[in-house]
């Protein structure tokens, strides 16, 4: 008799359709986000691997657990982003190792209105009051699950904010490649 470790082998074909999460009796496949693993903690909460479409800078992954409040899209506290499937895996397994949170209801996909909040309250995070920065979709890793919307939308937001406030957020095309910058420009002194 063979053992089989994986029951199910992941693809990129668009038109997969994933089994339900065995711990929840559900499938969630929130927009913009590519779920790659899946841990199941202590008490039963889920920690996630997950993705976005690919940057300018290439792919990078964040980990997120759907019981208690960890979050992370770096590796170390320098924040180097998660540049691996595997290095992802690595700390959402630790987490599931140690976490004691119970499972809660997947989050609801919110209104425009308050998924436009946590764009603007992203960008006012990395907002600088010594010098501009530009804006990275990678940025936003952390609120994929939170905001539940392509990469598409949020450069269209961005794109909304840059016409409506141009004192806080420039676009511009790119230097390299196709398609747009973003700038958030530094806090102004007092």
């Amino acid at each position: 008799m063979a053992l089989t470790l994986f029951s199910r082998t992941r693809t990129a074909d668009p038109e997969f359709t994933p089994e339900p999460w065995p711990e929840i009796g559900e499938t969630w496949k929130p927009e913009g986000v590519v779920i790659t693993q899946r841990f199941l903690g202590l008490a039963g909460a889920v920690a996630l691997v997950y993705t976005a479409d690919a940057g300018v800078n290439g792919t990078y992954y964040a980990v997120a657990c759907l019981g208690c409040s960890f979050r992370t899209r770096s590796k170390t506290d320098r924040d180097n982003y998660i540049a691996s499937e595997q290095a992802g895996g690595e700390i959402a397994n630790a987490h599931a190792a140690q976490c004691r949170a119970l499972p809660r209801d997947l989050p609801a996909r919110p209104d425009d209105d308050t998924a436009r909040e946590i764009v603007l309250q992203r960008l006012n995070w990395e907002r600088r009051s010594d010098y501009d920065s530009t804006v990275y979709l990678t940025s936003f890793h952390l609120d994929r699950l939170a905001l539940q919307r392509s990469t598409e939308w949020i450069e269209e937001e961005l794109q909304r904010l840059a016409d409506d406030q141009p004192e806080f957020l420039t676009a511009k095309p790119r230097t390299y490649g196709t398609g747009t910058e973003f700038t958030i420009l530094r806090r102004p002194q007092r």
